[in-house]
């Protein structure tokens, strides 16, 4: 956890074995209860992913994050008396960003170990990630996030590194944490810019190809889709952030062919040091010609995540791209909404005005689609390869006319 990195040494996640664990959030003014529940719900598919089972969550109302311990006294209490009472628990997880004093205080006060939601985002990162790309992002971040919060949760670093000769006249121990920690930053950023260049090279050697970028919240069926569409095996699994590292394929659907790739899920509340180290494996996003938006459409909360989405493809400057809205998992909203004694008819009905809704709500084309059981995945194609084709005469008009 965020208390146990150590300078230098590779991390791999929450230990393998079960934990148990109680998770906080806070709903502060302006916020609702029914948005601190969508959050917590979600913190716990993280801790779930991470390898922690929630026993219990805890939710309090504050104007103001405690500058001490996040959320008021009685409430550090009541947590506190029911971990006493259930001795399976091992860590608490807060909904929100700690500082090293608060994460201090309430270790101190509740004898487990303290864990934010950055912290363990960046746990599961550490976790998936497969290549030097992502492996070298991982660390950045986690460095950058280590940087601010280092008195009293970081001590002998400089242990790391030998201490003789590493201390300058009056250094204090913190501040030589700090440029060890400075130090192996400079070092990642150079080191992620040298495979940058390498991949630049490699997207430049590339056949001239229209490119497709599959975008969309974590857990929506990207990986999935991508399996579909190009008859490969990426990894896929009902967890978050089951893809880290950008996944490319060449596919052809009528004789056109164009590349696919498929990229990292995003979340609410992303870590702003994961988001900046990872705007390279985002290029993928950014080089492409066409970004098909996943959605998964019987998650209550498909329209926050599609505005999440948007709003970071707004951030990487690509929200003008030819985008079409693809609804995953229509199947299983349809075992969540519809009555056992609807027909084909009046479900085609509902579904049409569905479709027009969300696309006069979200300014884009629409699609209904199940990954899982291959529903109107040729409409898909059929509708895909129409967009490449009109990329191709765009982009490359003298590659369209030699088909």
């Amino acid at each position: 956890m965020a208390n146990e990195w150590t300078v230098g040494q590779k991390q791999s996640g929450l230990q393998q074995e079960t934990e148990y664990a109680v998770i906080v959030g806070v709903t502060l003014q302006g916020g609702s209860d029914e948005q601190t529940t969508e959050y917590l719900d979600e913190l716990e598919f993280l801790a779930l992913t991470a390898g922690a089972v929630t026993r219990k969550r805890f939710i309090q109302k504050l104007p103001h994050p405690d500058s001490r311990t996040f959320i008021r006294k009685g409430k550090v209490e009541e947590i506190a008396q029911y971990i006493k009472e259930h001795e399976e628990i091992s860590m608490v997880i807060f909904d929100d960003d700690l500082s090293g004093k608060q994460v201090n205080i309430l270790e101190e006060k509740l004898k487990v170990k303290i864990i934010d939601r950055s912290t363990l985002i960046l746990d599961i990162f550490a976790r998936r990630a497969q290549t030097a790309q992502a492996k070298t992002q991982v660390e950045l971040a986690q460095m950058q996030y280590l940087l601010p919060r280092l008195r009293g949760l970081w001590t002998h670093l400089e242990r790391q590194r030998g201490g003789i000769g590493m201390r300058g006249p009056g250094e204090t121990e913190i501040e030589t944490d700090r440029r060890i920690v400075r130090d192996k930053i400079s070092k990642l950023k150079k080191d992620l810019e040298k495979i940058d260049r390498q991949a630049e090279t490699r997207r430049k050697h590339r056949d001239v190809m229209v490119r497709v970028a599959l975008v969309g919240y974590t857990n929506v069926g990207k990986s999935t889709l991508m399996n579909l569409l190009t008859k490969s095996d990426v990894f896929a699994e009902d967890k978050l952030f089951a893809t880290l590292d950008t996944t490319v394929r060449k596919a052809a659907f009528e004789g056109v062919p164009f590349l696919l790739s498929d990229t990292v899920g995003f979340i609410r509340k992303l870590p702003h040091h994961l988001v900046e180290s990872f705007k390279s494996t985002l290029d993928e996003v950014r080089e492409s010609d066409i970004l098909l938006h996943v959605a998964d459409v019987a998650h209550p909360q498909h329209g926050d995540h599609i505005r999440t989405v948007q709003q970071l493809l707004k951030d990487l400057n690509v929200e003008e791209k030819p985008t079409l809205l693809v609804f995953n998992k229509i199947d299983l909203f349809r075992e969540k909404n519809y009555d056992l004694y609807l027909d084909e008819e009046g479900r085609d009905e509902v579904e049409e005005g569905l479709r027009k809704s969300l696309e006069a709500e979200f300014g884009q084309e629409a699609m209904f689609i199940s990954a899982h059981t291959r529903e109107n995945i040729d409409a898909l194609r059929h509708r895909l390869i129409s967009l490449v084709k009109e990329q191709y005469e765009e982009v490359y008009p003298y590659v369209a006319k030699h088909w």
